[in-house]
């Protein structure tokens, strides 16, 4: 074998490496910047649910699919090279968006919250904001619509956190990282989506099924029924009676923690936000206040810790929340319809 192509091989082998090394380092900060989304996520996965209440379990899965599809090209299509083009032209301005995400965080998780404890008023809040709209769409593309539009502010807020938590490297760096962080996190959320909606079925057809072993090994209904199926029946039975009844707790509880994690995330990241931009003493009360509380309880320290600063960001993205809630509702709502009919008396005087 010749000195050059041994020279060749070993070039390859150290390309090798570098690449292997690379696709560590693209995984790594991936799971890093995705565990910071994780509140971002848990809310996402909690309010996709609601979309597809109503349906004929028929098209549960492919309603799921098509806002799991649209939320894959928000991610990839749209806010990707977003992303991007603020890292490599005004850095300055991701602090400021992801402020401005976790004020909307704040006043979606506070509004869930004034809606639970007071249903008329909330309500009315919604009607004076336009939530309910209806438009010639069937019901089924509107419900994908307003999906994909509340996807994308929440996979916004998702690549905001993803980018900020990437280190100074490469833009194909971050854009990988941005690329896996949006795949990885689509494919859990409606992943579970999927699970989650069609868990209710799975349980009817368990609680029914006197064959279930017949049923998986898809033996036809007329042969003699396996020993194991009358084994495993009485099981498989309450399992799906367990199943039916406990879906809608778990839909209950994951409302509760979507609502929680949405409060605390846009807390933590307003209160970082200010820090960047010297307004440092909340941020230092609360560092300082689950430091003594983790003191406190040695064997706990670290949990004790997390809970308080948690607890800390949820009260004060609340207390923010409420605080944008009128403001929203008496100011920005009045000030939106405005333009929207002087925009369509413009319109008029031009035709």
């Amino acid at each position: 074998m010749s000195i050059g192509l041994i020279a060749l091989l070993d070039d390859i082998a150290s390309l090798a490496k570098v690449a292997a090394a690379s696709l560590d380092d693209v995984t790594a900060q991936a799971a890093k910047a995705g565990a910071k989304a994780a509140g971002v996520v848990i809310d996402d996965a909690a309010v996709t649910p609601r979309y597809v209440t109503g349906f004929s379990a028929s098209r549960e899965l492919p309603i799921v699919g098509k806002i799991a599809w649209g939320s894959l090209k928000n991610k990839l299509i749209y806010l990707l090279p977003a992303a991007l083009l603020l890292s490599l032209f005004a850095p300055w301005a991701i602090t400021p968006l992801l402020m401005i995400g976790g004020a909307y965080l704040c006043y979606e998780g506070s509004e869930k919250v004034f809606e639970a404890l007071f249903p008329h008023g909330a309500h009315e809040h919604e009607r004076a904001v336009g939530a309910a709209t209806q438009t010639a769409q069937s019901v089924e593309d509107e419900k994908v619509s307003g999906a994909i539009k509340t996807d994308f502010i929440l996979s916004a807020e998702i690549m905001a956190i993803t980018l900020a938590s990437v280190p100074a490297v490469s833009t194909w760096m971050q854009a990988a990282v941005l690329a896996v962080v949006g795949i990885g996190i689509t494919a859990l959320v409606y992943g579970g989506v999927a699970l989650i909606v069609k868990a209710d079925d799975a349980g009817v057809a368990l609680a029914r099924s006197d064959r279930p072993m017949s049923s998986l090994l898809r033996r036809p209904s007329t042969s003699a029924p396996l020993h194991t199926d009358r084994l495993l029946a009485p099981v498989t039975r309450v399992f799906g009676r367990g199943l039916v009844k406990g879906m809608p707790v778990l839909l209950k509880l994951l409302a509760i923690v979507g609502t929680a994690a949405m409060i605390w995330v846009g807390g933590g990241i307003i209160i970082h936000g200010l820090e960047g931009y010297g307004f440092a003493d909340l941020g230092h009360v609360i560092h300082d206040a689950a430091a003594a509380a983790g003191h406190a309880v040695p064997s706990l320290g670290g949990v004790v810790e997390w809970l308080v600063s948690a607890t800390a960001a949820g009260l004060f993205g609340l207390l923010l929340g409420a605080l944008l809630i009128p403001l929203i509702h008496f100011v920005a709502v009045p000030l939106v319809k405005a333009l929207r009919r002087g925009k369509r008396e413009a319109e008029k005087h031009t035709v």
